[in-house]
């Protein structure tokens, strides 16, 4: 059987590997665009997925004439809100560091900002 195979019968098989993973990927972003959208009720999406269920070929390009823009926006919007998770969430750690906040505490002190009792509640809470 190995024999049997030449280079360009592996050649196509690859290139039609390559067209349905492309393929796959289309549609699940497709259906992932379309369960994002909170603005669209879930009959239009059930309509939707129905619709790519039964003439896929058909649903993608529509959906893609249809809604594209939108899919674009929302994708960006998307990307936004985990950047700025992920930032608040770099903020929130980095920020607690006890060195840091023990450091902070004795500027306060040094300055004349807390007493000597606030700054060894603030070095205890930071140390604990």
């Amino acid at each position: 059987m190995l024999a049997e195979t030449t280079f360009w019968t592996f050649f196509w098989s690859a290139l039609w590997f390559f067209f349905l993973l492309v393929w796959l990927m289309i549609l699940f972003h497709i259906i992932i665009d379309l369960f994002r959208d909170k603005e669209t009720s879930g009959v239009a999406k059930v309509v939707w997925v129905i619709f790519l269920l039964v003439l896929p070929f058909l649903a993608v390009f529509v959906y893609l004439v249809v809604r594209g823009q939108g899919m674009a926006e929302r994708a960006r919007q998307e990307q936004v809100a985990q950047k700025q998770q992920f930032d608040s969430y770099v903020q929130g750690v980095a920020g607690a560091d006890p060195s840091d906040q023990i450091a902070k505490a004795k500027s306060l002190l040094d300055a004349g900002t807390i007493s000597q009792a606030e700054f060894d509640q603030l070095k205890a809470k930071a140390l604990s």
